[in-house]
């Protein structure tokens, strides 16, 4: 049996990919986790793996906080290094992000091979600069562009858990009815500035005869402002497949992972990209899923006007019973399936098989 260390961290789009390949992989496979203790990581990564732990953030902030993220990346790196002697780690699999950087380094310093898997149009900056360090880089998408290529590349799409390519029923807690069903999505860590724009619009959708479930993320001090009972508001979900099978449109940030679940799901989407996101990759994203008719881009605003425009436009048509032909859900969500890449899981755990096998 091989041991494989997975390091995932931060937030959904890092985890979920990277625990749609674990639950893919043959049980000749080891696995091990390694995290970060102040994300996410502790909720959202399978409690029967070990987790370990290990300190390392952004490069944000001024030179002296800079300063002190290159001592603390360069003790994560002796601190993963160690990990891979003590636990005889064979093979390292990362999706990116902060945590990608250690173990990238430590398992070239090991001599243990490493698979980097990029979900987004737009590579990353560890992809930009680590790529080239890594035995192979998966990648969700054929357009993107590597900095520095590695010895072995392959398009595998982005990873989404199987649950959301099998039929699920509607989520009990989601409101009933025959209006057409909008899910907001504010992402794993929630995002202040959607959840204000769709706070300011909601009314009128709901007066039009609209069911709405609220993503709205931790932390959220407006939460429970809305009482409808068409409206539904929570943190985080466990039942997200069920909950977009049956959504007739979604509103969504545009990161790689959201993106991938909706084209699983097959459920159209107005995309608000982060506007402060690394290298603006999320508005990448948006446009490419944009320009294949599977969704429309609305940009943060304070007063969510062409929010409430986009989602008028899309919704009236279904609210007044048009046939099909004349709906423009039904081409967006046509189109919004073709994304779906449903064996991306499975190819990504075939890439790492060829590395058990050599």
């Amino acid at each position: 049996m091989a041991r494989l260390l997975i390091a995932a961290s931060g937030t959904g789009g890092h985890l979920f990919p990277a625990v749609a390949v674990a639950e893919m992989l043959p049980p000749h496979w080891d696995i091990h986790w390694l995290g970060t203790r102040d994300r996410l990581d502790g909720r959202l990564a399978p409690r029967h793996y070990p987790l370990h732990w290990v300190a390392v953030g952004g490069w944000q902030g001024g030179w002296r906080e800079r300063l002190l993220r290159l001592f603390q990346l360069l003790g994560a790196v002796w601190t993963v290094r160690q990990l891979l002697h003590r636990q005889r780690i064979a093979m390292v699999f990362t999706t990116g992000g902060y945590i990608a950087a250690p173990a990238i380094l430590a398992a070239r310093l090991a001599g243990v091979p490493v698979l980097l898997h990029e979900s987004n149009v737009v590579a990353g900056r560890v992809t930009r600069l680590l790529g080239g360090c890594c035995s192979g880089v998966a990648m969700g998408w054929s357009s993107t562009r590597l900095g520095r290529p590695p010895a072995r590349i392959w398009y595998t799409g982005t990873p989404v858990r199987a649950d959301f390519y099998r039929p699920a029923p509607l989520p009990e807690w989601a409101p009933r009815g025959s209006g057409p069903l909008l899910v907001v999505m504010g992402g794993s860590q929630g995002a202040r500035g959607l959840n204000r724009m769709v706070r300011q619009q909601v009314r009128p959708w709901l007066k039009a005869g609209c069911r709405v479930v609220h993503l709205c993320g931790r932390d959220d001090p407006y939460m429970g402002s809305l009482q409808d009972p068409a409206y539904v508001e929570r943190q985080f979900t466990g039942e997200m497949a069920g909950l977009l099978q049956h959504g007739d449109l979604a509103v969504s940030r545009a990161g790689a992972g959201s993106i991938s679940e909706l084209a699983a799901s097959g459920c159209p989407a107005v995309l608000v990209p982060y506007p402060h996101a690394s290298d603006q990759h999320q508005e990448a994203n948006a446009a490419a899923v944009a320009a294949l008719g599977a969704a429309v881009i609305v940009h943060e605003n304070p007063d969510g006007e062409p929010l409430r425009r986009a989602i008028r436009r899309l919704l009236e048509p279904r609210l007044q019973g048009v046939t099909p032909a004349l709906d423009p859900l039904v081409a967006m969500a046509a189109a919004m399936e073709r994304l779906a890449r449903s064996h991306a899981a499975a190819d990504v755990a075939k890439v790492l098989d060829t590395f058990h096998q050599t």
